[in-house]
């Protein structure tokens, strides 16, 4: 089993470093131009062969829906070759800094694509994982002589009698190919812990929120994952649980301590060769017992140093524990204040709801409209009945009345009737490249309604510019999201002001109403009540 996999894998390294000296002798004795080296290279085989899968998820457990194979196949079957290697997540750095390399390839092999709804849905099956990974395992069982394995994750999928599935993804893996290197990137809200640095030997985690940093990380695994297979590189984690966690709204590395403690890791990098900080804010919708944040460490063979780093990342973090969360308005409150701003002339205003993670919530609407407001486009409600008894019986230009939104549970709100006209009926694209239906109403004083068929979170205009939305002439902009629309609002300078708001929902920013059964013993959380924090 692993052990003549472990024995054959040691042998090919022999072979490999036998046939680069060999190469580099005959190179040395040949012509260049003749082309005489080259066909050596090629004939004496040191390509790093690198397989690259993914299988990642952001799951709420609090939703009601759980997520089978159904809901990872609703847009399609998951990708295979080369369609792998144009995906996210970091995929596209890897590849372009692995390429790099002449004597790098790298293979897609199997990756599953986003649920339907993403993270508004609930725990992932037990069928499901398990087919998953042994599909994954498959696949990369299939690529003749690899070297090592690339994992984008996320880092907060939740399964069904599986404590840490991505530890559980790369143990698994290892225990079917053998101890080969592999590299794992992760999103920066992951629920991770000691686990998954046992099996995996490389662990690099986004850095920004909103997140830019993607390829900058799949770059980094490329460059640490092929000097680990040359023997260059010997990769050592420490890993730290400060024992905090907050909900995501308040992980916007834009300002306060999550913009301070991300530059001091980055300062650690900075001051170090072959040191790489990576800190986890972690995912608390999702019951699991390794939510919260969490420090990863790794070095190039330097235990000491990676203790050291490790321990002033989590003294700081437990020092500022206090100051992650703070009071966010809730409806009434966070609304006015949007207005006041529209009267104070700064606008236009975004209205981010922070806690909707189904999609169909209508508590800002309904406000907007009960005061009369007008100049104000809500994207998106996921409403996909509404949605095909309007493909079915209207076309564009046609008036209507029809109630939307608030159809899965009561913290959704209740459903709004809207009376107006259809003024677009296509599609959009998800990422990937997916089209899904898209549908826009019209109503009261230049007032405008999105609607999808499953949550969608805007984080630019392009969704409201394919509906053919007004943008300049908006004041207010509602949009389902924490802090992934300063991307393509207040960076660009397209709104003057935002207010999040935390509104009912499945997502709270006031994380001690949610029923943990799972939660670590001793977490802290302004909102945990005293029994659950210390």
């Amino acid at each position: 089993g692993i052990l003549m996999v472990n024995e054959l894998q040691i042998r090919k390294n022999i072979m490999r470093i036998f046939a680069i000296a060999l190469t580099a002798l005959i190179l040395a004795g040949c012509n260049t131009e003749s082309g005489v080296g080259d066909q050596a290279a090629a004939e004496n085989d040191t390509t790093i062969r690198i397989g690259v899968a993914s299988f990642a998820m952001e799951t709420c457990t609090f939703c009601p829906r759980e997520t089978g194979i159904t809901e990872f196949e609703h847009y399609g079957a998951p990708y295979e070759g080369d369609a792998v290697l144009q995906q996210g997540g970091g995929t596209r750095g890897f590849v372009h800094a692995a390429r790099s390399y002449r004597d790098v390839e790298v293979i897609g092999a199997y990756a599953v694509r986003d649920p339907l709804g993403g993270s508004m849905g609930s725990w992932v099956t037990r069928q499901a994982f398990d087919h998953y990974v042994s599909e994954i395992i498959d696949r990369l069982s299939r690529i003749h002589d690899l070297d090592a394995i690339y994992l984008p994750l996320h880092g907060a999928m939740a399964v069904q009698g599986v404590a840490r599935p991505e530890a559980e993804l790369v143990r698994r893996i290892k225990a079917e190919l053998g101890d080969i290197p592999i590299a794992v990137t992760m999103d920066l809200h992951a629920n991770e812990d000691e686990e998954l640095a046992k099996h995996a030997d490389i662990v690099l985690i986004v850095k920004r929120f909103p997140h830019y940093d993607f390829n900058l990380m799949g770059e980094r695994a490329a460059r640490l994952l092929i000097r680990t297979v040359r023997g260059e590189y010997d990769p050592t984690i420490e890993v730290r649980r400060p024992n905090i966690a907050f909900a995501t709204v308040y992980g916007g590395t834009h300002q306060g301590v999550p913009r301070d403690m991300m530059e001091r890791a980055r300062r650690w990098e900075n001051k170090h060769l072959d040191v790489h900080v990576s800190v986890a804010m972690g995912f608390p919708f999702a019951d699991v017992p390794d939510m919260g944040m969490s420090v990863f460490v790794q070095t190039n063979g330097d235990r000491k140093l990676a203790a050291q780093i490790a321990d002033d990342m989590q003294n700081y973090i437990r020092a500022n524990r206090a100051s992650f969360e703070y009071d966010i308005p809730k409806l009434i409150p966070g609304i006015d204040e949007g207005l006041a701003y529209l009267q104070a002339g700064l606008k236009p205003v975004v209205l981010a709801n922070l806690s909707d993670r189904l999609g169909d919530a209508t508590h800002i609407l309904n406000e907007l409209i009960r005061r009369q407001q007008s100049n104000f486009v809500v994207a998106t409600i996921s409403d996909k009945a509404a949605i095909e008894t309007i493909k079915r019986d209207k076309r564009v230009g046609d008036e209507i009345e029809i109630a939307v939104g608030g159809h899965t549970t009561e913290l959704a709100g209740d459903p709004v009737n809207i009376h107006g006209t259809v003024a677009y009926i296509g599609s959009y694209a998800l990422e990937g490249g997916v089209e899904s239906d898209l549908v826009a109403l019209g109503f009261g004083e230049n007032n405008w309604l999105l609607l999808t068929p499953t949550r969608y979170q805007v984080t630019t205009r392009s969704i409201l510019d394919r509906a053919g939305i007004p943008v300049e002439s908006m004041d207010v902009f509602v949009v389902k999201s924490r802090n992934h629309f300063r991307r393509g609002f207040m960076e660009t300078g397209l709104a003057k002001k935002a207010v999040v708001i935390d509104a009912p929902g499945h997502g709270p920013a006031d994380i001690g109403q949610l029923p943990y059964t799972n939660l670590p013993p001793g977490t802290y959380s302004r909102f945990l009540t005293a029994k659950d924090s210390d």
